[in-house]
């Protein structure tokens, strides 16, 4: 018969056709009835081009999170959102504008920035869309918009009244590059080679002195104490006295803390304001008056002295000049110094003591360690990173920003007694240039009033995602069928961030865990395991990747090369290499598609045995599908499609299905039993390659989509499975026999067929042209 496929390869560009054909018939519209599933899309920062392709990977498997669970009979919210928010963009614009926030008028300013991203968003958007993502992108959302931002506020103002949230000055990480206020996660840890000095601080009224080792000596004129172990012998005789801090010539006091390290340095400690979170800790502890040694702008001030003006290295470098000229230095080693830096800038942070607004987050750590518990992470082994992460929490989170791009805090103050007034909630407030709305001070009366300055930290929008999709505050019935969402899915360098922060705010808002799924994907990095860069020249662009080969090339390399939650080499050679399995795929259905659709058949053990595979095949994917780990379904369904199907079964059975030497009744089981595991294979790499599954699909099986099928057809069959192993060494046995012996697969041979595959005999003999004996 003539193949009802007359095309002899897959041609990417049908993927075109295939995108108008799901857009006009809307197949994945969200209707908030029945069995719900949500997903907490993360959405994507559009911080420069191109798109990682790791990023790129990322959603491709987020989309095949969807497809699994409506071809499961769910009813799937998918929502698209872009990230717009915070620094990244103000970095952005800066760049492509040649300008500096500071010196711009603040409004025009953020008009630069809410375009800025546009043609990079605009991109990004499509790369989705190229990828098949079967999304809301009729109505995506930006995390920048008034409706978005106006949830943000109301979050903030419920908090507020819930009296979990405060003003306060205290020392708070700073990134003197971007101008402000950073919280701990999004600092980073690295080893940079630095000096440890070995300075001579000469003891009062006496002749002697103590050597105390420091990698920060431009911070002498904030040291207030000079700590020792009160287990450390060296120094008992010492403690309680008076030693003269070098260059600065002020007098501090010995003490004794058990943070003081016997075994590093000299075993004596300078405690100044700040020169890390120990510091901080040691002042608050021991009641010392903090002496504010660098300004904001990354320099010291006038308290340094002589070294007033000069940038920390800079500082740093003078006096260990000075402190060698006089005499001061006993030694200086290099060492490997574990520093935090800025994830942003990558530069050091200072601490530096500032008035922010503060989340009360330490009192929740317990209940959140509870909820994470119960949540179901895929893969396991990643909920650690967020137990790792609550056990580091010592103080509360810094909300507030010295920036202009992002979502200003909501709060107006008296100009006469400085009471904060917090509005409503509902409308989307400007305090930095709108009116206060408000006559009159509660407090004393004035009608003077000063809008607040500050913006959000971006975390406060963006782990708000799962109530703004569930329309919190806006649609009640919605929010009722929608929240808390199904997953969260994500990547592993976000947890201690995105993932904490969303589950602290939700639990705050809710009283519920956001999600009761978290699916925690691995990075991309390059075919040697190196981290993508512009700087090395390993980034690949995935636009012209999928362009050439097609999204459904691109996402079986995703889906086959990504074992979830661990780290992914990404090359174009891999993913042009994934080409092949589609292309023979393609030529099983073109060779299945010459013979009739039949809708039952007496089966053979051929058959039998080939189904019990299909079966066994089935349950693999269930297992793989079940934890979204689709790694699991590609792998084993290429095995099964390319290894048991096409090159034992089909072969067997070809002359079967011809007719030839075989009854009516055999020749209608082997193509019922043809058609029967094509389409199987066709509904299980659905969500991996929506493309030529629907194509071939609606080609060969329905006028329909493929998209609305049940993912598993699961039946009961004799279990025929025993015999694989000894089938395919039959056959790959008669195989090398021809091909020693100079004979192509047509030509006859001499060749026994064991007893223990007699019931499989006919096809083989046909299979083989096995001379009868």
């Amino acid at each position: 018969m003539e193949p009802k496929i007359k095309e002899t390869a897959w041609n990417p560009e049908i993927e075109k056709q295939i995108l108008k054909q799901w857009q006009g018939s809307h197949i994945y519209d969200f209707k908030p009835e029945g069995d719900v599933f949500v997903i907490d899309t993360p959405p994507p920062y559009p911080s420069g081009r191109p798109w990682h392709i790791g990023a790129a990977a990322h959603y491709a498997q987020i989309d095949m999170i969807a497809r699994t669970a409506r071809m499961s009979g769910k009813n799937v919210l998918f929502p698209i959102g872009i990230d717009r928010n915070g620094l990244p963009v103000e970095m952005y614009t800066e760049k492509k504008y040649n300008i500096k926030m500071r010196d711009a008028e603040r409004g025009e300013f953020l008009k630069m920035c809410s375009t800025a991203l546009d043609d990079l968003e605009a991109e990004m958007i499509q790369i989705m869309i190229n990828l098949g993502l079967s999304g809301n992108f009729s109505n995506y959302y930006r995390t920048d918009s008034e409706e978005y931002r106006s949830l943000t506020q109301s979050t903030f103002i419920e908090l507020w009244k819930k009296g979990l949230i405060y003003l306060a000055n205290r020392p708070n990480n700073y990134d003197w590059v971007t101008g402000t206020t950073i919280s701990d996660a999004e600092i980073s840890y690295v080893e940079i080679p630095t000096k440890l000095v070995y300075i001579k601080f000469k003891i009062k009224n006496s002749d002697k002195h103590i050597t105390v080792a420091s990698t920060r000596p431009e911070l002498l004129c904030a040291c207030q104490t000079i700590i020792v172990n009160p287990d450390d012998k060296r120094y008992s005789n010492v403690v309680g006295k008076k030693v003269i801090i070098p260059l600065v010539n002020r007098e501090v006091e010995i003490r004794t803390h058990l943070s003081a390290q016997m075994e590093f340095g000299s075993g004596t400690v300078m405690v100044c304001s700040y020169g890390d979170q120990n510091d901080v800790i040691l002042f608050r502890e021991m009641n010392l008056q903090e002496i504010v040694a660098i300004g904001k702008d990354g320099r010291m001030i006038a308290v340094a002295g002589s070294y007033a003006g000069l940038k920390v290295k800079q500082a740093r470098e003078k006096i260990i000049e000075d402190l060698q000229n006089q005499g001061f230095v006993e030694k200086i080693q290099s060492i490997n110094h574990r520093t935090p830096v800025s994830e942003r800038s990558k530069i050091p942070i200072e601490i530096i003591p500032m008035e922010e607004y503060y989340l009360k987050q330490k009192d929740s750590v317990q209940k959140i360690r509870e909820m994470g518990s119960k949540i179901t992470f895929h893969p396991s082994m990643h909920r650690q990173i967020l137990m790792n992460w609550l056990d580091s929490i010592t103080i509360d989170w810094p909300i507030s920003r010295r920036r202009y791009y992002g979502t200003e805090i909501p709060i107006w103050h008296c100009k006469k007694c400085s009471e904060p007034f917090v509005p409503e909630p509902g409308k989307y407030y400007k305090p930095w240039k709108d009116r206060a709305p408000i006559t009159k001070c509660t407090k004393c009366g004035s009608s003077d009033f000063v809008g607040e300055e500050r913006i959000f930290d971006t975390w406060m929008d963006s782990s708000i995602t799962p109530i703004f999709v569930s329309k919190y505050k806006r649609d009640e019935e919605f929010f009722k069928k929608t929240y808390p969402a199904t997953i969260r899915p994500q990547s592993k360098d976000i947890v201690r961030t995105w993932l904490y922060y969303t589950i602290l705010r939700c639990e705050q808002l809710t009283g519920k865990s956001p999600w009761s799924e978290a699916w925690i994907m691995g990075y991309g990095v390059d075919e040697h395991g190196t981290k993508m860069s512009k700087s090395k020249g390993n980034v690949i662009d995935p636009l012209p990747v999928i362009q050439k080969f097609g999204a459904d090339t691109f996402r079986f390399w995703s889906a086959s090369e990504i074992n979830l939650g661990y780290d992914f080499r990404c090359s174009e050679q891999k993913i042009e290499a994934t080409k092949k399995f589609l292309s023979k795929l393609w030529n099983i259905s073109r060779f299945i598609s010459g013979f009739p659709i039949i809708k039952s058949a007496n089966l053979s053990h051929s058959d039998k045995w080939i189904l019990s595979e299909l079966q066994k095949l089935i349950a693999e994917c269930k297992k793989g599908y079940d934890e979204f780990n689709f790694f699991i379904p590609a792998t084993a369904i290429r095995e099964f499609t390319w290894n048991i199907f096409a090159a034992h079964y089909i072969e067997m059975v070809k002359g079967r299905a011809y007719g030839s030497d075989f009854s009516d009744e055999e020749k209608v089981a082997a193509i019922y039993t043809l058609h029967k595991v094509l389409s199987a294979i066709f509904r299980l790499l659905a969500p991996i390659t929506p493309f030529i599954t629907d194509y071939l699909w609606q080609r060969l099986y329905s006028n329909a989509t493929i998209h609305k099928e049940r993912l598993f057809e699961q039946e009961t069959y004799e279990d025929y499975t025993k015999f694989t192993k000894e089938i395919t060494e039959f056959n790959s046995g008669i195989w090398n026999k021809k091909k020693e012996t100079g004979l192509s697969l047509k030509d006859p041979i001499d060749y026994e067929i064991p007893a223990s595959l007699a019931q499989f005999a006919k096809d083989l003999q046909v299979m083989h042209n096995i001379k009868s004996n």
